[in-house]
């Protein structure tokens, strides 16, 4: 079980792609879990939408299935039937006319109930969705759309979706959803910040040598081929998740947790930060593909092999080295590092704080350690301080770093919930605060673009590296010619 969560009103949840894997791994499952810990009230309507000639029957099943594979049958059997009688389907084309008039008749649209359409689909059909709810009156009353990213593969087809989105939807009915916004983690981390007098006045660049930022995969492209060669790592990670993890990190304290409070000041660090270009490119960034290796165990094929290409010029991993333009965080780098046939699945922020100025203790207590503050948003979510403490015992005065580590699942005794659990509910609730406004996705690739055009003009390809390993060496470099190494937690 979760923390207690008060239920929503019943609702109409649309998942547009309904078949496909990210409903099929992640809304199904969440919504489930929702509506096992109360949350969700009978009466409530979720519908899979796609291209697949399905019965009702079938696409429950597929449901049930989904949900066995993701919670496993004893914890679904209490709730399961129960869920399976709010879930429904229709079989639909959404860039063609056939049964788009069944299925708005079928919606019939309450201005008292709360809609909500979920684009969990390619990107190259959101509109198409979108000016087909239009044309059938299904944007009005309290409705809502969620896009899911990438939104454009760069800041002119961004504004192009936004605009054409915008003709439909309203902007505060239109909730761009990145889910890392939803984990436990990523929401502790405003807590720690702005709840507790130890972190806040140590914020800043007096105090806070560098932070780095990173998102690791083990595995590879696998069913995401065609997609991912034509976005890459920048796209696909960078420009969304970890950009707006550096937010969190580095925006200013928000007069209150109002949803525009928190993404101005958001948008406020997009905005300040320094262009990475032709100029710099070079220096402030890496770029890589990973080659045959092992990985989870086994031998695995490299990118152009598991792509079947001979040839490609897609990064499945970037590292950067980014900094801010403003009196709080002068002259501290924030190193960002993603990709994809890592030797762990790792997602984590680390806040980097500056060395003493002076020890006292003699060579003989051992070197010290600057503290670091290491927040984990995967596999095990938690807040690990890096503090250096006295090795217990009569032998001498030796210090040794050791970790004050709060596992989030040990500390309260709760499951954590996916990330989608939250956002899907807060969407109902008509809450956008963890949701990218129009502004913060354009800043995003304002900031991204050039970075792509410089790699472009290089005509360099992404250097190489084994699978199973940390990327190329020129990311050790990045970081390292500034007298830094990257984390590992280890003592």
């Amino acid at each position: 079980m979760t923390a207690p969560a008060s239920h929503v009103d019943p609702f109409d949840l649309v998942i547009f792609g309904g078949t496909g894997d990210l409903a099929v791994r992640k809304l199904l499952p969440a919504l489930f879990h929702r509506y096992a810990d109360g949350q969700i009230l009978p009466g409530s309507r979720l519908i899979g939408v796609a291209r697949d000639p399905l019965s009702e029957g079938d696409y429950r099943e597929r449901v049930r299935e989904a949900v066995l594979k993701a919670v496993g049958e004893k914890e679904a059997a209490p709730s399961l039937a129960g869920f399976l009688e709010l879930v429904s389907y229709h079989a639909l084309d959404a860039r063609k006319d056939p049964g788009w008039s069944e299925f708005a008749a079928a919606m019939q649209p309450s201005p008292e109930r709360v809609c909500v359409f979920y684009l969990a689909t390619s990107p190259e059909i959101f509109v198409a969705i979108c000016e087909r709810l239009r044309e059938h009156e299904l944007n009005h009353g309290k409705v809502r759309v969620v896009v899911e990213k990438p939104i454009g593969r760069d800041l002119q087809s961004a504004a192009a979706i936004n605009d054409a989105v915008g003709r439909c939807f309203a902007e505060q009915q239109t909730f761009r959803i990145d889910h890392y916004l939803g984990k436990e983690t990523v929401q502790n981390l405003v807590a720690l910040r702005f709840g507790n007098a130890l972190f806040e006045p140590l914020w800043n660049a007096g105090h806070i040598d560098h932070v780095q930022i990173t998102v690791a995969e083990t595995i590879g492209v696998e069913w995401r081929a065609a997609f991912y060669d034509g976005a890459g790592a920048l796209r696909d990670m960078v420009q969304n998740h970890l950009l707006q993890l550096l937010c969190l990190v580095a925006m200013e304290p928000p007069a209150s947790l109002a949803p525009d409070a928190i993404r101005d000041e958001k948008l406020k660090v997009l905005r300040a930060l320094k262009p990475i270009d032709e100029s710099n490119a070079a220096q402030c960034s890496v770029r890589g593909q990973y080659r045959a290796g092992a990985s989870n165990g086994g031998a695995v094929p490299g990118y152009l092999e598991e792509i079947e290409r001979p040839q490609s010029r897609t990064e499945t991993f970037v590292a950067l080295k980014a900094e801010l333009r403003n009196w709080r965080w002068a002259g501290v780098p924030f190193y960002l590092r993603t990709g994809k046939r890592l030797p762990e699945r790792v997602s984590e922020i680390v806040i980097a704080f500056r060395a003493i100025p002076h020890s006292i203790f003699g060579e003989q207590a051992g070197p010290i350690s600057a503290n670091k503050l290491v927040l984990r948003l995967q596999p095990d979510e938690g807040v690990k301080l890096w503090l250096m403490n006295k090795y217990p015992g009569p032998g001498g005065l030796r210090l040794r770093r050791v970790a004050l580590d709060m596992s989030f699942a040990e500390a309260f005794g709760v499951r954590n919930p996916d990330a989608y659990e939250r956002l899907l509910m807060d969407v109902v609730r008509g809450n956008p605060t963890l949701f990218m406004r129009r502004d913060e996705v354009e800043a995003a690739w304002a900031w991204a673009d050039p970075i792509l055009k410089a790699w472009e003009a290089s005509h360099e390809a992404p250097k190489a590296y084994t699978a199973g390993t940390w990327g190329p060496s020129a990311a050790v470099a990045l970081i390292e010619r500034d007298g830094r190494t990257w984390h590992e937690d280890a003592p």
